[in-house]
């Protein structure tokens, strides 16, 4: 690469890391989501124009925020917009906000609680989070909900549109309302960390700028609040998950979870998580209560994290977790991990009479699953089949080359 085209690189991963922290200041300090995704791409431009005359700035995403919040201003008065909120953002400071904004100081989070207000449908809430926290484009959003790029855009039109005409504010709730809004929060916060996770694993590895954030998001609902359960059970969820992330791909290749090389994964996080998860069972044997999905889905990932090598692994705890999972959230994707966990212990002509049963013909981890365990049986003609509908439903470079070299190993 050239120099002009290794500056370019750098100033769109500054931008793509900074996108969410950028447009969450604006949105508190103007309360225009529009203004604040305009003039962020306007900063955008000046720094393409501007930084590799000048050098990157130190603080490039200060940078970013203050050219950003000038253009805004710039505009505003332009336009010659008089209503209250605009006048008073035109003379108040970037660290000071123009209304109460909840009990924690953090823009991004106050976006995420602004993106899942109730007023908003379940699927914008998530696709207008991706967006502006994300920074992800209306083509990669739309590619992860398998809908149409033009119903996507319309979807987060519509969300913008409903959060300035409702005059949603830009705020955390405060203590007592936390509750009702946390489960569309949690859901979005794992949403992102699950986009930034699959999205590393392929060309575009800045994508684990999202895992962070999603992470960082946890943690401060951690703080909020100390005794929620689920908040814990996610937190835990991501950072065990995220422990393994630099050994999920080699040299192009995915790397599944069997053959991963346990000695790098990160102990720190895998020793906060296991922590995190023994104090939610505690909480429950207390309180005499039942884990939710996310309580179960970090226990599942502690067992996994507990083995020293695939062999050792308790696929009886497992699958009883997964049993438990079916209770709280009994959907298809869940039954298709618990039999591929069954699998290991009843054998694959067991699992595969539970896979074929699902309705999940649309979704790749179907195919691969049953791919497994067709090529375990000897079914090899169909085990190929079912490998090329694996590959043709995704389209992450690593697990592609994964799939292609498992299919090639397939006897016969």
């Amino acid at each position: 690469m050239t120099q002009a085209a290794d500056i370019r690189a750098e100033i769109d991963r500054i931008y793509r890391e900074e996108y969410g922290r950028v447009v969450a200041s604006l949105a508190r300090r103007f309360g225009d989501l529009d203004i604040a995704e305009d003039m962020a791409g306007e900063a955008l431009l000046t720094a393409i124009e501007r930084w590799p005359v000048d050098g990157i700035p130190p603080n490039p995403g200060g940078w970013l925020t203050t050219t950003a919040a000038n253009r805004a201003i710039d505009k505003i008065r332009r336009e010659k917009i008089r209503d209250t909120k605009h006048q008073a953002a035109m003379m108040i400071q970037d660290d000071t906000p123009h209304e109460p904004t909840g009990p924690v100081e953090d823009d991004r989070l106050r976006l995420v609680f602004t993106c899942c207000h109730p007023a908003l449908a379940p699927e914008a809430r998530v696709a207008l989070t991706l967006r502006l926290l994300g920074g992800l484009t209306v083509d990669e959003i739309a590619r992860a909900f398998l809908v149409a790029e033009t119903t996507m855009a319309q979807r987060i039109t519509r969300a913008k549109a409903k959060i300035k005409g409702a005059n949603i504010p830009f705020r955390v709730p405060e203590r007592g309302d936390l509750s009702d809004r946390l489960s569309a929060v949690l859901a979005v916060v794992y949403l992102v960390f699950n986009e930034g996770y699959l999205a590393s694993s392929g060309d575009d590895s800045i994508r684990a700028d999202l895992t962070a954030e999603a992470i960082r998001l946890g943690r401060i609902l951690r703080q909020l609040l100390p005794d929620e359960g689920e908040v814990a059970g996610l937190l835990a969820l991501m950072l065990l998950t995220d422990a393994r992330q630099e050994t999920r791909v080699a040299g192009g290749e995915l790397v599944t979870l069997d053959e991963q090389d346990r000695s790098r994964w990160d102990r720190v996080l895998i020793a906060e998580g296991h922590t995190l998860v023994r104090e939610c069972l505690a909480r429950v044997e207390q309180t005499n209560g039942v884990p939710g999905a996310y309580q179960i889905m970090a226990a599942i990932n502690a067992v996994h994290t507990d083995a020293n090598e695939a062999r050792s692994t308790d696929w009886g705890q497992i699958v009883a977790l997964y049993d438990q999972l079916m209770v709280v959230a009994p959907t298809p994707v869940v039954e298709l991990n618990r039999a591929v966990a069954l699998a290991e212990l009843d054998g694959p002509d067991v699992a595969l009479a539970i896979v074929d049963q699902l309705d999940l013909s649309g979704y790749h981890a179907w195919h691969v699953a049953r791919a497994e365990l067709l090529r375990r049986l000897g079914r090899s003609d169909e085990s190929r089949d079912a490998y090329d509908a694996a590959i043709a439903a995704t389209d992450n470079p690593a697990e592609t080359v994964y799939l292609s070299r498992r299919r090639s190993q397939v006897a016969g």
